[in-house]
């Protein structure tokens, strides 16, 4: 469970945040010092430090370059007195995740507090992802929204069984990838995973590719030749865009799935096969064979144990964590330096619609790492801010908060007023003196709503 470590030297204060974390549900601990909670921090750590900036012997400062120096990726928070803002805006830039302003605003801490565990967790999930195992791990379907949930807990279900599959799903949503992870989660997975595309090989080779041949059994057949079915023996063929096979081989195939043998072109002689067949498609294949454009006989023998793939518009909870793991496989494949992505842009990432689905918020991140995506909110482990004056920086991060808590409320008014505590007045003059219209901020499903 995430733990939030909270340091200050005055007693009260202890007392009173403690009070607020458990009203909150949070997980905690207090201390007086930094010394007495040191040893708890290491590279595994789960969860967020949030520290007074002015204490004896060791300051706020002193913490945040410690924490930073085991893993600058845990997520400190510093609470400062107004007049320690300038000291305050340097920690950000040193690497602190943020920091809070005496009196602060109860509510605003605790979603400051929610968004720092939240993100020390994708980190800690994107490491465990990225750590070397077999390739098809169920942990190869990344997401941990419901609907993500109940796709790895089928596909658990079905992957031990001896039952052919068919997998449903967009363009983009990883057909294959959830095929992979079925073989590896099967008995099969010693024995070959051959993928095919049956809408990429030509029409003129395609029988010979799928069933192999023998030698002499048409033109140019000088070499007898074992097809990919029987290759795959012992282990799982997966037939991607399987609407694209033609009729005559479909028949063929309702066969081996039926008798689960084959004879090679020119031989008349019956193979053996110890084969699981996955199909995968992006269309309707009851549409399709009403069409006459899929066999209805074939379609109804798929059609036992089926997988339906959502599309990222379905998942949208996954998609931050999805990003930072993309982010951090770029990184490694160009050997770039990595930099942050900014929880901004990680909100506006969520709330985009994506018609390419996985595939395209993958190169979509592919390009933030490569530098040729012209976004504003992406934070540079290196940038350079102290040509910024002060007051300047200052404006930004509360222009920020206000975006990310009309991103949060939907452009609710109240609701911001009351997380960002300021009275209603106020909040509008910062809305004109930063330009920002909160009409842009409630969701279509809601304006819609208004206006019946």
């Amino acid at each position: 469970m995430s733990m939030i470590l909270f340091i200050d030297d005055e007693q009260h204060i202890r007392n009173s945040i403690a009070q607020s974390f458990q009203i909150a549900g949070f997980d905690h601990l207090c201390f007086s010092s930094p010394n007495d909670m040191l040893s708890r921090i290491n590279r595994d750590f789960n969860g967020i430090i949030v520290s007074d900036i002015r204490m004896q012997p060791m300051d706020g400062m002193a913490l945040l370059d410690h924490v930073q120096k085991i893993d600058p990726e845990i997520p400190v928070i510093l609470i400062t007195g107004h007049g320690d803002v300038a000291l305050a805006v340097e920690a950000v830039k040193n690497g602190a995740y943020d920091f809070v302003q005496k009196p602060y605003n109860n509510n605003k801490l605790m979603n400051n507090l929610e968004r720092a565990l939240e993100s020390r967790r994708l980190f800690l999930t994107v490491q465990e992802l990225q750590r070397p195992k077999s390739k098809g791990h169920i942990n190869s379907i990344i997401g941990d929204s419901l609907v993500s949930s109940n796709l790895k807990l089928k596909v658990k279900t079905i992957a031990p069984t001896k039952v052919d599959i068919l997998i449903n799903g967009a363009t983009g949503v990883g057909k294959e990838l959830v095929a992979r992870v079925l073989h590896a989660e099967s008995g099969r997975s010693a024995a070959p995973f051959v993928a095919i595309n049956c809408g990429a090989l030509p029409s003129s080779v395609i029988e010979s590719e799928l069933f192999g041949h023998e030698i002499g059994s048409f033109t140019g057949a000088i070499n007898e030749r074992i097809g990919k079915f029987e290759f795959a023996q012992g282990g799982t063929i997966f037939l991607d865009e399987i609407e694209s096979m033609p009729l005559d081989l479909q028949v063929k195939l309702l066969r081996i799935l039926q008798e689960r043998n084959l004879e090679r072109l020119g031989s008349n002689k019956l193979i053996d096969l110890d084969i699981r067949v996955i199909a995968a498609t992006k269309k309707d294949l009851l549409e399709e064979s009403k069409l006459g454009s899929f066999r209805e006989d074939l379609f109804y023998r798929l059609n036992v144990a089926v997988i339906d793939i959502p599309t990222l518009n379905e998942r949208k909870k996954d998609i931050p964590l999805l990003a930072k793991y993309f982010l951090n496989d770029s990184f490694k494949k160009h050997n770039i330096k990595p930099f942050k992505i900014s929880n901004l842009k990680l909100s506006e990432l969520s709330s985009h619609d994506w018609p390419g689905n996985v595939r395209e918020l993958k190169n979509y991140c592919e390009r933030i790492a490569l530098g040729i995506d012209n976004s504003p909110n992406l934070e540079s482990f290196g940038n350079q801010i102290e040509a910024i004056p002060l007051s300047e920086r200052v404006k930004n991060y509360e222009k920020q908060e206000i975006i990310t808590c009309l991103n949060e409320h939907k452009g609710h008014v109240q609701s911001c007023c009351n997380a960002l505590g300021l009275p209603r007045k106020t909040f509008y003059d910062k809305l004109s003196r930063y330009e920002l219209n909160r009409a842009d901020y409630i969701s279509q499903s809601e304006m819609s709503h208004k206006k019946q």
